[in-house]
């Protein structure tokens, strides 16, 4: 129920995201989701991606500081309160939110679904906590799906 994560190390000079959005649009590589955490100098940029092997790879290759990282994708209604009671699920378990951001995907049938990434402290409990409360995660085979 994992999945990995890639966080490039971004200077914060005009043309960096073309430049990392760009290498990876030219080898294929889907981005699924992602967020930008920036400071004055530096940013690091999170991407879900569809190949995040060849992703880390193409970006190393590129001169670029990159990591792979796990983190867990939940699947929850799109409505009033769907969010607040996942995160109480895990705030009531102990389990503390690193960061999260949402995937650009959504459920394309019924448009009533939303997919949120998060970085846990303990990603074992956190799956097992969700399960057991009903919450669905995604594995990396369902990406290409969202």
């Amino acid at each position: 129920m994992k999945i990995k994560q890639i966080s490039v190390f971004v200077e914060n000079k005009e043309g960096r995201l073309s430049e990392i959005s760009t290498l990876l649009a030219d080898a294929g590589i889907h981005i699924r989701a992602l967020c930008m955490a920036d400071t004055t100098d530096f940013g690091i940029l999170r991407l879900i991606v569809s190949n995040p092997e060849n992703a880390q790879k193409i970006l190393k290759d590129a001169g670029l500081t990159v990591s792979l990282t796990q983190v867990i994708a939940v699947s929850i209604p799109d409505q009033v309160g769907g969010f607040a009671r996942a995160v109480k699920i895990l705030s009531d378990a102990g389990i503390s939110i690193e960061y999260l951001y949402p995937s650009i995907g959504r459920d394309q049938e019924h448009d009533k679904t939303a997919y949120i990434i998060l970085r846990v402290n303990d990603n074992e409990r956190a799956i097992a906590v969700l399960q057991a409360n009903g919450i669905p995660l995604l594995k990396e085979t369902d990406l290409p799906h969202i």
